[in-house]
Formats: C-alpha cells, structure tokens, sequence
C-alpha cells in the first residue's frame, strides 16, 4: 500500500495544507488584529509538529511493522525545514525589517530567542544534506551522525516554545512529552542493540563407548 506511487505526492499535498490554509486567510483578511504574531506562531507551531512527524516516522516503522514508512521520512523533515524557514523569515524580514542590530539584541536579551535560532541553525545542514548525493558523499554512517542533529533541534525547539509561552504552558508540555517518549524509543532501541547477545552452551559430545 505505502508503495504507490501516489501516496508521495498525496503526502505532499497534505503537508502544503497549513501553508495553503494561511494564504486563504490572508487574502481574506483573517489573520486577527496582530497579523506578524498570528504567523510568526502559526509557522513555529507547524514546525515543531513537522520535527515531531519526523521523529515518529522510525518507530512507527518499528511498531507498527510497516518497513516503508522510511520513504516519507526525508520529505516530512525538509517541511519541518520548510515551516521553520518560513518562522524565521516571518521574524527576521517582517517583524523586524532586516534590523540585524536589534535582531542580534534580541538574541542577546531574549534567551527563547536565542533557543529557537539555535534549532533552525540545527536544521541548515540536515536540509543541505537531504539528497541521495550527500548520502553518498559522506557515507552512509556519517550521514546518519550529521543527521541526528534532529535531536538537537527538537529539544531547542520545545524549550524556544516553552520560554516563549509566559502563562498556558500546556502546548509546549505537551511537545515536550512527544519528543521525550520518542527520543525514549530510540535510547531503549540503541541500548537494546549494544546488548551483548546470551551466550549459549554446548553440551559436550561424548565419545561412544
């Protein structure tokens, strides 16, 4: 099922869908009285629920049996890229106008501001590095170690939401929550393969009498 060739492109659609949900209320003049805030949160939501998708997709593979679902992984992760840019872009060129000496004091003053620069920079050299041709260039095992940068940046990109929130913490709890019991998964499944396998005995074979 997961190998026809119209899911990829279905998959696609449905992950546009936010974007194209934003547009329509734009162009109708929905984007309440603070439209910067309204987008600049709406696109760091989908980002960090993109980083979440990302994470979920190896061990649902695992749970759920369904080895196929790895094909999805490398395009839910470049919308997670995707959403973070357009978060990044909303604050850096319409909230701030490019105002770098303010942006840099906001980095400076503002330690959520800081976490969540810090999580799109993790996110940079994973969305570079994406294509077959990187994954060869590096090999197979230092690709796989570049891109556990993803860790990095679910972590920042929880307590960016968490120190942003000043009262109604419960999204970002409940992010925080996700990424835990997935990067719980992943700690168990690396344990669990470093565990030494039992050692069997061998009954001795006897000699016939």
């Amino acid at each position: 099922m997961l190998r026809k060739r119209w899911i990829k492109p279905l998959l696609f659609v449905l992950c546009l869908c936010p974007t194209f949900w934003l547009a329509w209320r734009a162009w109708n003049q929905d984007l309440t009285a603070n439209p910067i805030e309204f987008i600049t949160h709406f696109t760091g939501d989908w980002t960090i629920r993109f980083i979440v998708f990302t994470l979920a997709v190896s061990p649902l593979r695992k749970v759920l049996h369904l080895p196929d679902l790895i094909r999805f992984r490398r395009m839910i992760g470049l919308f997670a890229f995707f959403y973070g840019f357009l978060h990044f872009s909303n604050y850096i060129g319409v909230d701030k106008f490019f105002d770098f000496h303010e942006i840099w004091g906001d980095v400076a003053k503002r330690p959520y501001i800081t976490m969540g620069f810090t999580a799109f920079v993790l996110m940079i050299p994973l969305a570079l590095t994406s294509t077959a041709g990187w994954i060869r260039r590096l090999g197979g095992k230092r690709w796989q170690t570049l891109h556990r940068f993803i860790y990095g940046t679910a972590i920042a990109g929880v307590i960016h939401y968490y120190w942003l929130v000043k009262s109604d913490v419960r999204k970002p709890l409940m992010y925080a929550a996700f990424v835990g019991v997935l990067l719980a998964f992943r700690a168990g499944a690396w344990l669990l393969a470093r565990k030494p396998a039992p050692m069997t005995l061998r009954t001795p074979v006897r000699d016939n009498p």
